[in-house]
Order: C-alpha cells, then structure tokens, then sequence
C-alpha cells in the first residue's frame, strides 16, 4: 500500500469558505493530499470584506501543533494568516518539529484591503520566519513591504524575489504577478536560477482566496514528492483553472472554484 501524503495548514478561518483554512483543505482534498489544520484565529469574513477577528489563546494553537506533531507528520505544511509575535513564536518553536517543506504565504492584508496582521508582526515574519521557508509566495504589495521598496515592472519582481532569497534568506521566493497588468506572470528564484509562470490574465472579479489557495496547491504537490519547481508549475495550472471557472457567489470579490479541475482534467 502506497503511502498517505499528508499536508498541513496553520492559518485563519473563512465561513464563507472561500479563503483561510477553508480554502487550503478543499486544495489539498482535490490534489489527493490529506489535509490537516491548526487553526490561528477565527475571522468572520466573507466576500466583502473582514468584520471580526478572534485570536486563539496561544496554548491552544500550541497544543494544536503538539497534537499534530505527536501523531501525524505532514510530508509539507504552510502557514497563512498569523496575526502577532506571540503566535509567530509559538510556531517558530515548533517549526523544527514538523521537519517538513514549509510554504509560506505571507499573509498581510485580503483582497478587499482589510489588515491582517499588525507591523511588529510583518518584521517578526521578515526577519525570523522567512529564513525557515522552504517557499515563500509574496504577491506585489507583501513584496514591496517585505523589501520596503516599490515593484512596478517584471524585471523589478525577478529582482525582489532574488532579493528576498538572497537578501531575507528564503530559500525560494515566488513573486505573483496578480496585481501586475498583462499577463498573469508569476517569477520564482529558486536559490540558483529564475523560474517564469505565465497565463492570460482571466477576466473576472471573483479571485477571493487566490493567494491561499495556490500556496496550499503547492503545499499539496510538495507534500507528494513534486519538486519545487514541478510543484509551483502544478499548482498554478490548479489555481488558474480555479479562477477560470470562479463562481459568482457573494455581494463581493467571488471565491475562485477549488474543484474546477474535476471540469477540465484529471489531477495525477
């Protein structure tokens, strides 16, 4: 019996499901990843935008880990929304525990413009957490703020994903192209060399948990022996399939469509 890849997400919560933990367990059960999840906080958002916000005690999301750690390893893990020092510590110190790529979407603010995290936050992520990623997937603005410098063209975000590998000490950097114009073009540094990833640009407004759901389809392909490269090119294939069949659900930015790829193709 062939063994069970096993993929992990540390993240907020969405009801409406399109974003967070929601979005990340729905990628990881369509790419054939079980999934599992700690929870951080519980956020009440929805296609509008954030109206709450409930932080975890930090015991809880530690006794979370050490459930997970004590039992079930994960072959690749992420982590999403993590709101403060506090909760970044917790899992700083358990980071060596899961012994697993780690993918992290540095999770700032949502579509809508609501802030996730609060500064001291975003410097604890650039300046103690970064360095531990196997992958980071900054789009254009967590770019700018973890280089503190603008991005305006395609050579500039081949130059800030270099410079967050070289400079913050990420092992790779992928720079998305979401909030660039044209095509969709997504630059990777893999520590060695620049890696493109490059689609039409689909028109629609419905791409409400975009980013998470790419850094779980990711997670997912790591978590079942893909190279990185192999990984990223997989998971942007998922993730624009997802957009082009995005469904139209909400009085807001609609959720991309995680099982999509049931439409179009076999996941292998």
């Amino acid at each position: 019996m062939s063994k069970t890849s096993c993929a992990l997400t540390i993240a907020g919560t969405d009801p409406t499901g399109g974003a967070g933990i929601q979005a990340d367990l729905k990628t990881f059960q369509e790419l054939k990843s079980y999934g599992m999840s700690v929870v951080t906080s519980v956020v009440a958002q929805n296609t509008t935008g954030v109206q709450d916000v409930h932080h975890l005690p930090l015991s809880m999301i530690e006794s979370q880990l050490n459930s997970i750690i004590d039992d079930v390893s994960p072959q690749a893990f992420k982590t999403g929304m993590i709101a403060n020092i506090e909760m970044m510590k917790v899992i700083k110190d358990k980071i060596p525990y899961l012994n697993a790529p780690y993918v992290m979407d540095p999770v700032m603010v949502t579509t809508s413009g609501d802030t996730l995290i609060d500064e001291d936050a975003r410097l604890f992520l650039r300046d103690e957490l970064l360095s531990m990623t196997t992958v980071v997937t900054p789009n254009i603005p967590e770019a700018e703020h973890l280089l503190e410098r603008k991005i305006e063209t395609s050579e500039d975000m081949k130059r800030a994903a270099k410079d967050i590998v070289t400079t913050l000490g990420a092992k790779a950097a992928l720079v998305k192209g979401g909030h660039s114009k044209g095509d969709a073009t997504d630059f990777l540094y893999d520590g060695s060399e620049f890696h493109a990833y490059s689609v039409k640009r689909i028109d629609t407004e419905n791409t409400h948990g975009t980013g998470c759901t790419l850094s779980a389809a990711i997670t997912a392909y790591l978590s079942k022996g893909k190279s990185l490269t192999e990984a990223v090119q997989q998971a942007k294939n998922y993730v624009t399939l997802a957009i082009q069949h995005s469904l139209d659900i909400g009085r807001g930015s609609g959720p991309t469509n995680h099982f999509a790829p049931r439409l179009e193709m076999v996941i292998k």
